[in-house]
């Protein structure tokens, strides 16, 4: 999409991609399932001292690849959770998820990209670690790398309604108003962000009828 390629989209895009990554780790983090789920090779040894807005914007200055990567990645991180249940997002794997998922996905979209030595000093990881966890990612994907146009369209316009759902209103006269509006906001963003990583099939009917 076109309106991507705008710096203020990606950037507001980066913000909403981390805010929506934190709130799902941090609730699955609190979740008891938690503590009895499947350790991966994505799953660190402690909480990464980095916030994930701050790593992602970090990718988003080095990586250097197309802003389609970063709704690819996003439909990647999605499939991986529907194909990897046992496999929750939380704190000690959300930041090797991104890393990896945006490495694949500029392998997959772009023409030119950085190579995996590259990617692991951008995400603080080893060359070694990175090699492997681009093959636990596709194998947990099933290798299912492409996106079709409609899959694509699908994706940036959900992002795009939720990313204009959560702007305050420019003009309001009544503060009250104001607060209410951003409170009602900030509830429907969080009922909504524990379960968005499910998006693809839950529009699995309409995209397949498209």
């Amino acid at each position: 999409m076109a309106e991507l390629e705008c710096p203020s989209v990606m950037s507001k895009l980066i913000a909403y991609l981390s805010s929506l990554l934190q709130q799902v780790a941090e609730s699955n983090d609190l979740n008891p399932r938690f503590h009895q789920q499947k350790i991966s090779a994505f799953h660190g040894l402690s909480r990464p001292s980095i916030s994930i807005q701050s790593y992602l914007e970090r990718i988003f200055k080095y990586a250097n690849c197309s802003p389609s990567c970063y709704v690819v990645a996003y439909v990647y991180l999605d499939r991986f959770t529907q194909q990897q249940p046992s496999l929750s997002i939380n704190s000690f794997n959300v930041h090797r998820l991104l890393i990896t998922s945006v490495m694949i996905a500029a392998k997959f979209m772009d023409d030119m990209y950085y190579n995996n030595a590259y990617y692991a000093k951008v995400g603080g990881i080893t060359t070694t670690e990175i090699n492997f966890l681009e093959v636990d990612f596709l194998f947990g994907l099933g290798f299912q790398l492409n996106v079709n146009p409609t899959t694509f369209h699908t994706y940036c316009s959900y992002l795009q309604k939720e990313m204009f759902l959560l702007q305050p209103p420019l003009n309001t006269q009544d503060p009250s108003l104001s607060s209410s509006s951003s409170s009602s906001s900030s509830q429907t963003y969080k009922s909504r962000s524990t379960k968005l990583l499910h998006y693809e099939e839950d529009q699995q009917q309409e995209v397949v009828a498209v």
